[in-house]
């Protein structure tokens, strides 16, 4: 070994720690996001199924005996769950639809939202955050 290829091994370490640093704000912030999407996923999943049995016309249930929602309060309980949760997720609007499925009435509920990156707005070119969406259904039937 010459005298002069001593350390030169030292001059690669702060360019490895820095590779290290970014992979890991990379992994954090991608953590970030597919934790928010599934935060996202199982909100419409609760707000489906509220708003699946909260919904059901009681009045015309008694009267004919036939399951019926009423769209205007699946879309009130839709909002209450929303506002009730604890999400960090920015989310939009809730687009919420009564429909039928099989015969059966059921409740769509999609729901988009933001997710904003920790670390990633810190270099150059990053992105600020993520859109994430999910749709949940849940079908009313007599059992």
């Amino acid at each position: 070994m010459l005298k002069r290829e001593r350390g030169s091994v030292l001059l690669l370490v702060p360019a490895g720690v820095l590779v290290v640093l970014v992979l890991g704000s990379i992994a954090v912030d991608f953590a970030i996001a597919f934790l928010g999407e599934r935060e996202v996923a199982a909100l419409a999943s609760a707000a489906a199924n509220d708003a699946v049995t909260a919904a059901v016309d009681e009045a015309h249930l008694r009267e004919t005996g036939e399951l019926r929602l009423d769209p205007d309060r699946a879309v009130a309980v839709v909002e209450a769950t929303l506002a009730a949760s604890s999400t960090e997720v920015d989310l939009d609007r809730p687009v919420v639809e009564v429909t039928t499925i099989d015969g059966d009435p059921a409740v769509r509920v999609r729901l988009t939202g933001r997710i904003d990156y920790v670390f990633a707005p810190a270099l150059p070119g990053g992105p600020d955050g993520t859109d994430v969406s999910a749709v949940a259904v849940a079908v009313a039937a007599e059992g």
